[in-house]
């Protein structure tokens, strides 16, 4: 994959529910030349959520067509017709604004973009603090089924294993804390 410029990203995976987009959102606030990237999918917007802003909501027409035109870096079906993944001219439009990228992904996703970005990427793995607490927290949010909560919870037992193929593990078991310790992770990464 070629790109008319490269520069730096940070990668945050995560089982949902660890707490990854609330870290992903305090360090956005922190002034440290992050911008970030906005993940493609072919689901319908939650409410609250905005195209463009949130993702870019493609539908699942909309999404194979681009992974037709080969515009996705990276990209997979995460359930069954619900695809994710990464634009090109998200990561172009970045880098060419002088800033380094900041991922919020899924882990499989996580692990593509650092198999691709290598040494211009950091990968941290937010871990919760137990499954249990992962749970409580999905169950916490009030926007899923039940039937999605385990799915969800299935998937989480696979992610957490290949927590040990990421550069770091950020363990999420004291918020304060866990934006303290990725602020110093991405500052660390980005004055290098």
């Amino acid at each position: 994959m070629t790109f008319s410029k490269i520069g730096k990203c940070v990668i945050f995976s995560a089982p949902s529910g660890a707490g990854k987009t609330t870290i992903v959102h305090h360090l956005l606030k922190r002034n440290l030349g992050l911008e970030f990237s906005i993940s493609a999918c072919s689901r319908d917007p939650r409410p609250n959520e905005l195209d463009g802003k949130d993702y870019y909501f493609l539908g699942i027409e909309g999404f194979k067509k681009h992974i037709s035109d080969l515009s996705f870096v990276e990209w997979e079906e995460v359930y069954t017709n619900n695809y994710y993944g990464t634009l090109k001219s998200e990561i172009e439009r970045i880098w060419e604004n002088g800033n380094t990228v900041i991922f919020d992904v899924d882990v499989i996703g996580g692990l593509n973009l650092k198999r691709i970005f290598g040494e211009n990427a950091l990968a941290i793995f937010v871990q919760p603090p137990s499954y249990d607490e992962l749970e409580k927290r999905l169950r916490h949010r009030s926007t899923e089924t039940e039937e999605k909560i385990q799915q969800r919870m299935s998937k989480a037992i696979t992610e957490l294993s290949h927590a040990e193929d990421f550069d770091q593990i950020l363990v999420n078991d004291n918020l304060e804390k866990a934006f303290i310790e990725s602020e110093n992770l991405v500052k660390a990464f980005i004055t290098k």
